[in-house]
């Protein structure tokens, strides 16, 4: 992997650059929050962004769309719809959130429709100071060297920008105007300031050291039941995660015509259906047992398989669930620590 410098004023001039790859999309401040949207003005892009409210993987593994049509004759597969996509902006614990999407959609069994749009769309990172949800740090995901084509290291006037694909070094030689080779040891000496002093700002602090020993041992922990009484059940955790993958498969068929779509769209195992099954039966009926199954993927079942938890510390949850049940409060109570609201 190698490094390259890229003036502040040349970014504009650069993403136009390498929009040829094709759609560009970033961070946009709406109503106060910050949304992943297609960009028709460079100058949209907020830089300042930490989290949007969806993550990445609404473009990679879409809340819902057509897997095939069908009628009398066959079908006819959807992959050949799917565009060719730039995000611009994530930082490093989204890039780990895709890392691990990869993990589970295209490695053992590669999944066409996520592989097919993996496959046409670059990724490139942008750096970011965390703010009082962000627990990166404890998640091992504080900084990354893999799953980006490029990533910007903001350090002042200039960006320090890391080649880490084929395709992110294409992307640098088809701007040579704009990009500076001649990456020295002061710039350097700045990255390496820059990551310092990054670190000294996460304000949430949290031990993830022996957690699926913890949670094995937590079965019948009446934590369980104490946030199952708060948990509304609505899902909206599931739905900000970036690494959560559930989904569910419908067909919408044409009506009197023997014709229709399979239709694929996110799920949600915090719904009381998800664990539904033939004869009225559920295996989940409770929502804390939901909550169990939930945490225990995300911090036992993942790490067994991976090596790793299914968290990336994003804050997303924190951000989002109105009854304050997120995975940084859940290890702690599961910890035996007491947490106040």
């Amino acid at each position: 992997m190698r490094a390259v410098k890229l003036k502040k004023s040349h970014l504009k001039g650069f993403l136009t650059c390498v929009g040829g790859w094709g759609e560009l999309w970033g961070p946009v401040k709406r109503n106060g929050r910050h949304v992943l949207e297609s960009i028709g003005d460079i100058k949209d892009i907020d830089l300042t962004a930490l989290r949007t409210t969806l993550p990445f993987k609404k473009l990679l593994f879409p809340p819902k769309f057509s897997m095939f049509r069908y009628d009398a004759n066959g079908f006819q597969d959807t992959l050949s719809a799917i565009p060719k996509r730039v995000i611009f902006g994530l930082h490093a614990c989204d890039i780990k959130a895709l890392c691990i999407l990869d993990e589970f959609f295209a490695k053992e069994y590669k999944d066409p429709y996520y592989y097919e749009r993996r496959n046409r769309t670059a990724i490139i990172g942008h750096s970011c100071i965390p703010d009082d949800k962000c627990f990166c740090n404890a998640t091992d995901n504080e900084t990354v060297t893999e799953g980006f084509d490029l990533f910007l290291s903001d350090l002042g006037d200039f960006y320090l920008v890391w080649v880490g694909s084929s395709l992110g070094d294409d992307m640098v030689r088809e701007c040579p105007k704009l990009i500076d080779t001649n990456v020295g040891h002061e710039d350097l000496k700045k990255y390496i300031q820059f990551q310092k002093h990054r670190s000294e700002q996460f304000k949430r602090q949290i031990d993830l050291t022996g957690m699926p020993d913890i949670v094995e041992l937590s079965m019948d922990s009446p934590v369980w039941e104490e946030e199952g009484e708060k948990c509304l059940s609505c899902g909206a955790c599931t739905i900000v995660c970036p690494t959560c993958p559930c989904y569910n498969v419908n067909d919408e068929n044409d009506l009197g015509k023997p014709s229709g779509e399979r239709m694929r769209q996110w799920d949600s195992c915090m719904f009381r259906e998800y664990s539904l099954v033939a004869g009225g039966h559920n295996f989940r009926e409770a929502r804390a047992e939901r909550l169990k199954l939930r945490f225990t993927h995300k911090l036992q079942s993942f790490v067994g398989k991976f090596g790793k938890p299914a968290c990336t510390g994003c804050g997303r949850c924190i951000d989002t669930c109105p009854v304050g049940i997120d995975i940084f409060t859940m290890v702690k109570k599961l910890q035996g620590e007491e947490v106040r609201s």
